[in-house]
């Protein structure tokens, strides 16, 4: 079922038409990515698509009474209420019905004739209203609430923090947590991924892939649309194409849509060209002209195919190293780190990089990664250990803060000041690789994007020509083309680079090596991104293999160092496990049909009319009865893990 439809829509700007014949559906329960350079009309799209702008022509539909939230770009929590508190809104309509049971309960009690149609309309509508608490979640939303605040790295010393005292990353992945908890028919986050580390970026993609509503999400994070997305509208020029498939697959799919739609377009072209010139040969012959004539017209007739639509303007990066450095570029050994030694944030610290490696450097947020690059740059102190770089190292530094830039200069000035012999013309033709040319080279900094800061920060890295690279956070801001640009200038740059990113994808495409950092010290992988993962999977199934293979070595007092008796012995030890599953799943049934009994005496006695008039007891049954419901939720889960683990091992033997 389609819960929302744009048809044909359009939007102009002083008569300048920014894009036209857009459409687009989504399912419910659709998974739909929305990706395009920025400034190709993906937020402005967005603002039609949620009712916050009408378009100038077409029309944006709905599903009736579909319940839709969206979370724009970098928008933060701006509340008065503690962080649990907040979160607690999103369940108001779970407590105002909670609130209604207790009104109903003192209306039961208050009751007196028993018999009437008006107390049977009432406990009805009791019996409705638990029914409704129930099934909204009503005994576990609070065990909800703190599961989603522990997946985005809010635990319970922050449930009676302001947010108002958060920093403005807290207060985005709150809001985020919040829309998640108010489970909306349609969720549109705009780059949701910002201000997240890689530990509660996974847990948010396994938690939108088994999300019940539907989803559309703007990123740059290509790594992120893989694992979420099974569509992808592509907005460029104009024009929004559809594609099924996650962002690799849609990459694949749109090579192969505008490698055809150049071979239609070149054959056609060469058509007409043949075409044109048989009528300009032979029009004026007498003998040939009615066949000319027939050449025209099939000209005339023929629906002429557009040359692919294919953007225009990506940057032009090159990372070039004037001189080379020696093969140690740089050790960082034993080193403690930290803004003083009274708030250290990792310790044991130990990296190695090599001449022409590419090393990314991960770890949770606020664990130290761009405390580490200051301190390499002697822009903190080193509180202990030692950090070497090698023989002849030039560092060029790329700051994911961007203040290295002076917002009072223009653009021009800013590359000029810093090369001030390099003729204007060499500037100028230098910033129109990165996309600054005309007027623009004269715009402030202050006056720059986030994106265009980060081209212009580009711009000097490449012309400083070092030869060791220290980069932290450079996708933040570019758009997937500037980010794919980036990655083959990196690759093909013939110097060092050390790297802190969030962009996994980025990482698989330039890392040579991982360090991960965590506040015990590093560890080293020798491979990309996916092999960190991997490793870092393995690493873990093997201590778990290990910690039982040890419980199984212990020997029991009775078992025989024989050959014949290790076989007996191991019969044995299955039965019993066996036997043991086969206990836990009676066990668990047993305890299941108990508690259902007893929830259905309960239930009978909070119907029963002897009870109506008595508050106190209604209430203390109430809370049995959800004090039951609970152990009950638990029992069931106890037997299908027991059920499952018997038919595994049964499977086994």
């Amino acid at each position: 079922m389609i819960i929302l439809q744009a048809s044909n829509v359009a939007r102009r700007f002083s008569g300048v038409t920014f894009f036209e014949n857009i459409s687009m559906q989504i399912q419910e329960k659709g998974r739909v990515g929305l990706v395009g350079r920025n400034g190709a009309g993906k937020s402005t799209l967005l603002k039609m698509l949620i009712g916050e702008t009408q378009p100038d022509e077409g029309t944006v539909s709905m599903k009736r009474g579909i319940k839709l939230a969206y979370l724009a770009q970098n928008s933060g929590l701006d509340s008065d209420f503690s962080v649990y508190n907040e979160m607690l809104q999103a369940f108001n309509q779970v407590i105002a019905l909670e609130q209604k049971m207790r009104t109903l309960e003192t209306k039961i009690a208050s009751a007196t004739e028993y018999e009437s149609d008006a107390y049977v309309t009432l406990l009805s509508a009791y019996d409705q209203a638990q029914h409704d608490f129930n099934e909204m979640n009503g005994y576990g939303y609070e065990a909800t609430i703190r599961s989603v605040l522990h997946g985005f790295g809010f635990d319970e010393s922050f449930y009676d923090q302001k947010i108002s005292s958060l920093s403005g990353g807290q207060r985005t992945r709150l809001a985020i947590a919040k829309q998640l908890l108010e489970t909306p028919d349609l969720l549109i986050l705009d780059e949701p991924t910002n201000h997240l580390d890689m530990q509660t970026l996974a847990w948010l993609e396994q938690y939108l892939q088994n999300y019940q509503g539907a989803l559309l999400i703007v990123s740059h994070d290509r790594y992120f649309l893989d694992r979420v997305v099974n569509e992808i509208y592509d907005m460029h020029s104009g024009v929004l194409d559809h594609y099924t498939g996650n962002y690799s697959q849609f990459m694949t799919l749109k090579e192969a849509k505008i490698l055809q739609e150049q071979k239609a377009f070149d054959k056609q072209q060469d058509e007409i060209a043949k075409l044109e010139d048989f009528v300009q040969r032979n029009i004026v012959r007498a003998s040939t002209t009615k066949r000319a004539q027939s050449r025209r017209k099939q000209l005339e007739r023929m629906e002429k195919l557009e040359a692919p639509k294919n953007e225009t303007g990506v940057a032009h990066i090159q990372f070039t190293a004037a001189e080379e450095s020696g093969t140690e570029v740089m050790r960082v050994n034993d080193v403690k780190l930290g803004y003083d030694l009274a708030n250290v944030l990792a310790e044991h610290v130990d990296i190695a990089v090599d001449k022409q490696h590419a090393v990314a450097l991960v770890g949770p947020n606020g664990i130290g990664k761009s405390t580490l690059i200051k301190t390499v740059l002697g822009q903190l102190p080193l509180l202990a250990g030692e950090i070497k770089l090698g023989a002849n190292v030039t560092v060029g530094y790329y700051d994911q803060e961007q203040q290295t830039l002076d917002p009072k200069k223009s653009v021009l000035q800013t590359i000029w000041d810093e090369h001030p012999t390099m003729p204007e013309k060499d500037v100028r033709s230098i910033l129109g690789s990165f996309m600054f040319s005309g007027e623009a080279v004269d715009k402030m900094v202050s006056a720059l994007s986030g994106g265009e800061r980060a081209r212009l920060l580009l711009t000097k890295l490449s012309l400083q020509q070092a030869n060791f690279l220290i980069l932290d956070e450079p996708t933040n801001h570019l758009d997937i083309d500037s980010r794919e640009v980036l990655e083959t200038a990196l690759n093909e740059y013939n110097g060092t680079i050390f790297f802190v990113s969030h962009d996994r994808y980025f990482i698989n495409a330039v890392a040579t090596e991982v360090v991960a950092l965590e506040a015990t010290g590093t560890q080293f992988y020798d491979g990309d991104y996916d092999y960190y993962l991997e490793k870092t999977a393995a690493d873990e199934a093997v201590a778990h293999r290990a910690k039982a293979s040890f419980e199984a070595a212990m020997p029991d007092k009775d078992t025989v160092v024989t050959d014949e008796g290790l076989s007996r012995q191991a019969r044995k030890d299955r039965q019993k496990e066996q036997r043991k599953l086969e206990r836990a799943v009676t066990a668990a049934e047993e305890d299941m049909t108990k508690l259902t009994a007893q929830r259905e005496a309960l239930n009978e006695a909070l119907n029963d009319p002897a009870n109506g008039a008595d508050l106190g007891k209604l209430t203390d049954i109430s809370k049995e009865i959800a004090v039951l419901d609970e152990q009950l939720a638990v029992v069931e889960e106890a037997w299908t893990d027991a059920s499952m683990a018997l038919e595994e091992f049964t499977t086994e033997a």
